[in-house]
């Protein structure tokens, strides 16, 4: 990826799943009421700022690691 993508790409990724997951997380942990919303938003606005932290940090190494298995997966069979 190249540009501004390079980082739109990861800091969106951040924010979708770490939305989702401290969404589910927080209902598995406290459960749903009153209080859900509120609770969500604080693990949230923990969460993001972290998961665009390590997207950014693990991007390099999945993009190796991606690769590596894609050229195993492409060579012929012998």
């Amino acid at each position: 990826m190249q540009g501004k993508a390079r980082y739109i790409f990861p800091a969106s990724m951040a924010f979708f799943m770490s939305f989702f997951m401290s969404g589910v997380i927080t209902a598995f942990n406290l459960g749903v009421d009153a209080a859900f919303p509120l609770h969500w938003m604080q693990a949230w606005a923990l969460a993001f700022p972290l998961a665009t932290l390590a997207a950014f940090v693990s991007a390099p190494i999945a993009g190796r690691i991606t690769r590596y298995i894609v050229a195993r997966l492409e060579r012929p069979a012998a």
